[in-house]
């Protein structure tokens, strides 16, 4: 077999060590998944085949490698204002019918990957904030969270190359909330930044320091877990709501496994749902 290859028998240890880690449930034949993540890292280790790579970050006495290796494994896409309607239902539903009050508001964007969803949840709040001067008196701040370390050093520097601005920044909010950084690339402003924040979280552990969130998004993560484990998530994020809290999740995503604790709110752009009192 190729150096370049997954074995059955390795892959098999390896889906156990990602579940074990992330969560992550990669399911049957997804060696080419594994591969197409992983290859990359040989560059580097070039003294091992891809099983050898798989072999030392199970065994992690490689730190370094290891968390290098779920990284790649937990990297996922993302875009600006991703499916659009979350953001309609923010503006157009959830923050309206929010009881003022005299602490900031808070949001979680879990799972923020490179951070495009938490400033998109930013510059949404920024926008509504203009066209109701009266609301949110207190602020408001977004902190984003992810397991990938590298990820979110690119979410905190807030810089984006051109193909990732191209991935549905609107272009009036290029000037807006960003300025440039060469010739290709942009930085987030400041007065966009001080709302935005971000930590290292495995959705899996506890969410102690995490604090109270008005608001959740969780979106397009839950796919990726075990029945009991997204039950798990859920009950946490449950746990961190306020009393009238909000949680948007995937479109494909449902909160049926925890019917109790939150109720279905549907809207002429979409559904979210409620934290049950």
């Amino acid at each position: 077999m190729s150096t370049r290859e997954v074995s059955a028998p390795n892959y098999q240890r390896f889906c156990q060590f990602l579940e074990r880690e992330t969560g992550i449930l990669l399911g049957d034949s997804k060696q080419y998944l594994v591969r197409s993540r992983l290859l990359g890292l040989l560059h580097d280790y070039a003294d091992l085949s891809l099983d050898g790579l798989i072999d030392k970050a199970i065994q992690g006495h490689d730190r370094k490698l290891q968390q290098r290796v779920l990284d790649s494994m937990t990297t996922n896409e993302t875009l600006w204002f991703r499916d659009t309607y979350p953001f309609t239902l923010l503006t157009e539903q959830i923050l309206p019918a929010m009881t003022p009050s005299n602490r900031k508001l808070r949001i979680w964007s879990a799972a923020c990957s490179t951070g495009q969803e938490a400033y998109s949840i930013a510059m949404t709040i920024l926008d509504f904030q203009a066209k109701n001067p009266s609301a949110l008196k207190s602020g408001f701040e977004v902190v984003g969270s992810d397991i990938s370390e590298h990820v979110l050093q690119v979410a905190n520097k807030g810089e984006y190359d051109k193909i990732a601005i191209l991935r549905g920044l609107p272009a009036s909010y290029q000037s807006k909330y960003f300025n440039k950084l060469g010739e290709d690339s942009l930085v987030v402003k400041p007065h966009l930044k001080q709302h935005v924040s971000f930590k290292k979280l495995n959705l899996l552990s506890p969410y102690t320091g995490m604090g109270t969130f008005d608001i959740v998004f969780c979106r397009n993560v839950l796919i990726y877990f075990s029945a009991d484990n997204k039950k798990r998530i859920l009950q946490q994020i449950a746990a961190c709501l306020s009393n009238d809290g909000s949680l948007l999740l995937g479109a494909s995503e449902s909160v049926t496994t925890v019917a109790d604790l939150f109720q279905m709110v549907k809207a002429s752009k979409g559904l979210y749902y409620k934290k049950k009192i």
